[in-house]
């Protein structure tokens, strides 16, 4: 890094993207266009018997291509689902990929694009300190996203997440080269999506807008010696903040109603562009405490069977893994930049006129404590099976998310991160 340099430029990559219901169709105009010859459709086995794999199975082969369907996604990737997955399409060797499905199908897809195009040990390209880092060496092949639930934002953006299975820990990759060639955002693919799975989804669109509205400033960061060496999250900027603002705003009028009225289409609709919306604007700035802790709280997960999903092992859902984190992790950066904090709290509804500055900042916990639980979710981590013999398990894992927790507006360490966990353990 720059000695004493600041950074000064906003970079922003963003995926072209095709929104609206029956946007499916335009799968078959895009692959013509891209002169694909040879697809692989990266799927979820379940979302067959929802009808909405056929479609976009059509929509390839009106393209004129030969479609391959991959459909043994895990719920959430691992080291051994990826090596699983990229063998499979090492072995077809595709010229373009086509995921259907939440971000864990996305998020396969970019694994087995990136490590088809380049050749690697999974640990090659996965963040420091857990792996080496290494960039990706040039663009990837093409690859068309189209979400099936509106929440992770992965049709958008430059990550990969998974988990290490020996070590239960999770993690990602990340490179501006990952990103998908295009989203293909359809509302009418999210409708089958269950209650709590909406309501997880939706929360964790909540948790990136709010965290990337309240990242540390990008102009406060040091400035790295090459624009090469510009990391996929700079930092909360006037340009993502417009993407991240709407979409809180969003994510706040509709969650609700997308989960209690699952044939709401106008709640479906704004749901699945808050999550377009927050995946551009978190792309670029980046996410903070509440998603480092995340990882470890999903990793670590022991008998706890989420409602709606079906599974046949013990699963901590992203965006519950998120949320559960969110309340405790915003108050304790909210005295870091209350105005910001502020802001948030109004463009989730709450009524902040007459308040000090910090009671309106500190509201955003509450705020979404309510939200919680008005979606039915677990009262905190003891509800999920964590006790306070395992905060130190989950420091231990937050810490090794240090390319997330630089863009925390308030440092955090080892003993802040104690407390965050402490007051996460219960909140009602």
């Amino acid at each position: 890094m720059s000695a004493n340099l600041t950074q000064t430029v906003i970079a922003m990559d963003l995926v072209p993207f095709r929104f609206g219901p029956g946007a499916t169709a335009d799968v078959t105009v895009e692959l013509e266009r891209l002169g694909a010859r040879r697809v692989l459709l990266v799927t979820d086995r379940h979302l067959r018997q929802h009808g909405l794999v056929e479609p976009v199975e059509a929509a390839i082969l009106r393209a004129g291509a030969e479609v391959v369907v991959f459909d043994q996604v895990h719920i959430e990737p691992t080291d051994r689902s990826l090596r699983d997955a990229i063998a499979f399409a090492q072995r077809v060797q595709p010229d373009a990929y086509v995921s259907l499905g939440g971000g864990s199908t996305i998020d396969t897809a970019k694994a087995m694009n990136l490590f088809t195009s380049y050749p690697a040990d999974l640990f090659d390209y996965i963040n420091k300190p857990v792996g080496r880092g290494n960039p990706v060496p040039g663009p990837l092949k093409p690859h068309l996203a189209l979400p099936t639930t509106a929440g992770t934002g992965s049709e958008t953006t430059a990550v990969i997440a998974l988990e290490l299975t020996d070590r239960r820990l999770k993690t990602g990759i990340s490179h501006r080269f990952i990103r998908p060639t295009m989203a293909i955002v359809d509302p009418l693919n999210t409708v089958t999506c269950p209650p709590m799975v909406t309501a997880f989804a939706g929360l964790d669109v909540l948790c990136h807008a709010i965290e990337s509205y309240t990242a540390k400033p990008y102009h406060v960061r040091p400035r790295p010696d090459s624009p090469t060496e510009r990391p996929a999250y700079i930092g909360s900027n006037p340009v993502a903040d417009l993407w991240s603002a709407q979409a809180i705003r969003w994510g706040a009028r509709y969650l609700r109603r997308a989960v209690y009225n699952p044939l709401d289409l106008e709640a479906r609709t704004f749901m699945a562009l808050a999550s377009l919306t927050a995946g551009i604007g978190f792309g670029n700035a980046g996410v903070h405490i509440p998603h480092a802790m995340s990882y470890p709280i999903a990793g670590l997960v022991r008998d706890f069977f989420p409602p709606n999903y079906e599974v046949d092992e013990p699963l901590i859902p992203h965006g519950l893994a998120v949320v559960v984190g969110a309340p405790a992790g915003l108050r304790f950066t909210a005295p870091a930049w209350p105005e910001r904090h502020a802001e948030v709290a109004e463009m989730l509804g709450i009524d902040t006129r007459g308040l000090p500055v910090r009671a309106a900042a500190e509201a955003v916990a509450d705020a979404l404590i309510q939200l919680m639980r008005d979606l039915g979710l677990p009262s905190g981590l003891a509800e999920l099976g964590f006790t306070e013999s395992d905060i130190p398990a989950l420091v231990e894992g937050t810490l090794a998310q240090q390319r997330i927790l630089v863009n925390s507006p308030r440092p955090v360490d080892e003993r802040a991160l104690r407390a965050i966990y402490r007051e996460a353990m219960r909140y009602w």
